[in-house]
């Protein structure tokens, strides 16, 4: 769809569209805080509220530690930039544009972040959700994508992505790294956060090279819907987050 340009700047200059760019750059800085940035590479984005073919995405070339609500473009569904003051890496349009379109995603924050990146280099290809109270509230919502095309460079790679989700909110890629899905900033970002420290714990034990303790399934689902039923230990998270990063 083409859109004006008196359009375009109302959209991204609006109270509701600042906001979710400043809710964005919180959660990069906050990714940075936490270890899980890889240098300048990795993208985080959010549909615009009430337009599935915009979405805010941070910039090219930037720290993730040093975005701010100004740093974060506007972009279509082709990964055309409307909005911002910096320009977009190739990669981010061809998985974000698909994944938004595809899986039907909000929020899509894909890392390389260290321990979750690690699980996807094993056999099982991703994490265990029956070990760790926090592998637990993933019990269902993981998919596993174990193959591996190189960057991607194309529409058709990132379509794959896309479909290999089939409607889970996370994404394990074989060789590659983890994808992370919700409806909202604040409980995509915690989502984010929990998977990595889940990893970090099972890839912990898994060097002791002692036999590991999954619970039963059950249970694992049990943990899964208490944990999705309540989401105010997410926002209260992200609000504790607002306060003391910068």
């Amino acid at each position: 769809m083409d859109y004006s340009p008196a359009f375009i700047e109302a959209c991204y200059g609006s109270p509701a569209v600042a906001a979710l760019r400043a809710d964005l750059a919180l959660a990069l800085r906050a990714a940075a805080h936490h270890g899980l940035a890889e240098g300048v590479c990795n993208h985080f984005s959010v549909l615009l509220p009430e337009h599935d073919d915009l979405f805010l995405l941070n910039p090219r070339g930037l720290m993730w530690g040093e975005v701010q609500a100004d740093d974060i473009v506007l972009i279509d569904a082709d990964g055309c930039k409307l909005a911002g003051i910096h320009e977009v890496e190739p990669t981010a349009m061809f998985i974000h544009a698909a994944v938004h379109r595809i899986a039907r995603k909000k929020c899509v924050l894909h890392t390389h972040m260290p321990y979750a990146t690690a699980l996807t280099l094993t056999e099982e290809r991703g994490l265990h959700t029956a070990l760790s109270q926090n592998a637990m509230r993933y019990a269902g919502r993981i998919a596993i994508d174990a193959q591996y095309n190189g960057l991607a460079l194309d529409m058709g790679e990132g379509e794959r992505i896309a479909n290999a989700m089939q409607g889970a909110d996370v994404v394990f890629m074989g060789n590659h790294g983890v994808i992370v899905c919700g409806d909202r900033v604040d409980h995509a970002y915690d989502d984010l956060y929990y998977l990595e420290r889940a990893c970090q714990v099972q890839v912990l034990a898994m060097s002791t090279g002692r036999k590991l303790l999954p619970v039963d399934d059950a249970l694992a689902q049990r943990v899964a819907a208490q944990t999705q039923g309540e989401r105010l230990q997410s926002e209260l998270f992200f609000s504790a987050l607002r306060r003391t990063l910068a």
